[in-house]
């Protein structure tokens, strides 16, 4: 049973096709990125999967159930895209903010948590006096805590450093290959991510490509719509220290 399966899935503003007649399956411990040009319709559909938005035709299961009868939101952790949802004002503590996640504080969890984030020594500080990367950490360490079966990630490394980007990359790749968590990463690092996802899905408007990286790698059709050398930046099969996924 797939942990996600889409249908079919059209979404429109303003009358006008954002994402057009969308089909995919994702396997449990399957980590998938996302990518694709500006405006091609990825944070659309991250919001569709998650009922946010209301698609104009087609269908999403989440672990086997329809959206509409979907009611176990705590297997999902989700971080979108901006932090509009935060207040900045809010006078809590990253610590605090962290473990809102939890039906039970768990001291030992979330100093493992906000380590794994490198923000350890960030924890009684007010998320109001962080900086916006800091913030970023902060809420990581949120979708995290609670171990959830499933992660969507909505460019989540726009304000990070390069280093924090990839204990990121490489702290989800353990999480989807050691206790089979299901990744989804909306990204536009398309030369970087092939190194840790396993799976890729290529989006603008319509599905350009599904599938994994070593597929991808192989394709004529590929090759052909991004040019042999795009293509193999993008695949990361050729790197001498890459797992050859």
């Amino acid at each position: 049973m797939p942990v996600i399966r889409v249908e079919e899935l059209t979404f429109c503003y303003n009358g006008t096709e954002v994402i057009s007649e969308i089909g995919f399956a994702v396997e449990r411990g399957v980590y998938l990125a996302v990518v694709g040009p500006n405006g091609s319709g990825k944070s659309t559909l991250v919001k569709n999967i998650l009922g946010i938005l209301k698609p104009q035709q087609g269908r999403v299961e989440l672990f086997g159930r329809r959206l509409d009868d979907f009611t176990q939101w705590e297997k999902i952790g989700y971080l979108p895209q901006r932090l509009n949802g935060l207040n900045t004002h809010f006078p809590g503590t990253v610590a605090e903010i962290v473990q809102m996640g939890l039906t039970k504080k768990d001291p030992a969890l979330l100093a493992d948590t906000l380590d794994m984030m490198a923000i350890g020594h960030l924890a009684r500080r007010l998320i109001g006096d962080l900086s916006n990367g800091e913030q970023q950490r902060a809420m990581l360490a949120r979708a995290l805590i609670r171990r959830p079966e499933l992660l969507i990630f909505d460019e989540p490394t726009t304000a990070l450093d390069p280093e924090t980007r990839d204990i990121f990359y490489a702290l989800t790749q353990e999480l989807s290959r050691k206790e089979g968590t299901t990744v989804v990463l909306v990204t536009h690092d398309s030369g970087v991510v092939g190194q840790y996802a396993r799976h890729l899905l290529y989006l603008d408007k319509k599905v350009i490509f599904s599938g994994t990286f070593r597929d991808f790698c192989a394709s004529p059709d590929m090759a052909g719509f991004f040019g042999a050398t795009s293509q193999h930046i993008i695949c990361h099969q050729h790197d001498k220290t890459g797992s050859g996924r």
